[in-house]
């Protein structure tokens, strides 16, 4: 107990050991769903189910480990919502490259996040995109995560030349909606493992209906030799793959870095008297590393979740909190046999919230509306995410309009030359590559 407290400084920080434990299950029941979503996400790219799954569990516990006994903060991490449909439905999908060319992106993204956080130079790249923009991208990503979930659940339809509303009295359609209402429910009553709970009461209903099946409840974890380090790097030098890696990057550090502020100002003893979260730079290199490893064994981008806040209100204020939430992932790595039994509609229904955590993150709340240079730019960023599917797009637009709509109204002293540099980058791909 003693090197617990001399490491950790849990006293110090206001918490007990007790709290630690409640606050890291907390946590892991709070964004457990992320094993049974990510591999039926990545199917979509061509990725085994059950290798994926394995890789998703094996990252989060490496990545939240590394944060609890590294960074000695009460954050989990795990291959993220957003990013994961980012991998699948734009650059194997939408760009139609294959899954080990995405991975690659992955890697090297990792790697050049590691570099700039082990040099503390992560700036240089947040920098590069306008403020108000980066505040877009939660949002955007969220509705776009939402869009998917809506048509996947087949509540909304996608016709050559028309949206229309999904069959009713399709069951699984049924479910979806049920699944929606559900969790809305628990979110009303404030019950953080809500969505861990409307998986399960859907899948005991798509079970008792026949529309799943399961034969055991636990096994040993799938193998993941046919994903782990299949790279393709080939088209290493290709401007899709240094485009993506810097649009995975920004993201990525955006993401990161907006979790780690929002849950640390809103909590005592996380935050340094500067208001920058405490062991920030440790955090990056946990981050980036876990995504380095994540790409390794097979999976997307791993990032800081922002379900570590439920862990954090009740109590978690250092890194066995993390320890504990990873610990928690080890258990479950045994538990793939219930993955094949979840519905689809499920999966469907988690979409749907996670696009709306997303979309409701504090970033949206931060975005200056009266400012038009800033909101309207920020608007189509948004916007386009959804309606073209393409994470990429959206901030591609978002970034040109910035730049155009200021320059002719002559705010020049706005646009930083990086900022001018990357919308160049952008215009080039859409002139050599317009399709």
């Amino acid at each position: 107990m003693s090197f617990l407290e001399d490491y950790f400084g849990i006293a110090k920080s206001g918490s007990t050991l007790y709290k630690e434990l409640v606050a890291g299950i907390t946590t892991f029941f709070a964004m457990s769903y992320i094993l049974f979503v990510n591999p039926m996400i990545l199917a979509g790219a061509g990725i085994d189910k059950s290798a994926q799954f394995t890789a998703t569990a094996l990252a989060a516990i490496f990545g939240t480990l590394l944060m609890g006994v590294y960074a000695r903060l009460p954050f989990a991490l795990a291959p993220g919502m957003g990013l994961n449909t980012f991998f699948a439905y734009t650059i194997c999908l939408s760009l139609g490259h294959s899954w080990n060319f995405a991975l690659g992106v992955v890697f090297v993204e990792g790697v050049v996040f590691f570099l700039l956080s082990l040099f503390d130079l992560r700036r240089v790249v947040v920098n590069l995109i306008p403020r108000s923009l980066q505040l877009a991208f939660c949002p955007g990503i969220g509705l776009f995560i939402a869009s998917v979930g809506l048509q996947q659940a087949k509540i909304i339809e996608m016709h050559e030349n028309s949206i229309k509303f999904g069959n009713i009295t399709d069951p699984n359609v049924l479910l979806a909606c049920l699944g929606v209402l559900v969790i809305g429910v628990f979110y009303v009553k404030k019950i953080y493992a809500g969505m861990v709970v409307g998986i399960i009461l859907l899948t005991i209903i798509s079970l008792s209906f026949g529309l799943t099946q399961i034969d055991t409840f636990f096994s040993l974890p799938p193998s993941v030799s046919d994903i782990a380090l299949a790279f393709d790097f080939s088209d290493i030098l290709s401007y899709d793959f240094i485009c993506l890696v810097l649009l995975l990057l920004s993201v990525d550090i955006f993401d990161t870095m907006g979790t780690l502020l929002g849950v640390s100002n809103a909590t005592e003893n996380l935050a340094s008297e500067d208001g920058s979260p405490k062991n920030i730079r440790k955090a990056f290199v946990a981050d980036s590393l876990a995504t380095v490893f994540g790409a390794m064994v097979g999976t997307n981008t791993t990032t800081t979740y922002i379900e570590s806040s439920t862990g954090v209100s009740v109590g978690g204020r250092t890194g066995i909190t993390s320890i504990v939430t990873a610990l928690c992932f080890v258990v479950a790595l045994f538990s793939f046999p219930m993955l094949l039994a979840v519905p689809t509609a499920a999966v469907s229904a988690m979409l749907i919230f996670a696009g709306y955590n997303m979309f409701m993150s504090p970033a949206f709340k931060n975005m200056d509306f009266k400012d038009y240079s800033e909101s309207v730019p920020a608007f189509i960023t948004m916007i386009v995410m959804p309606f073209s599917h393409s994470i990429v797009d959206g901030i591609s637009f978002g970034v040109l309009s910035y730049v155009l709509i200021n320059s002719l109204s002559r705010n020049l002293k706005k646009i930083s030359t990086g900022t001018y540099l990357i919308a160049i980058f952008f215009a080039a791909r859409y002139v050599i590559l317009p399709n």
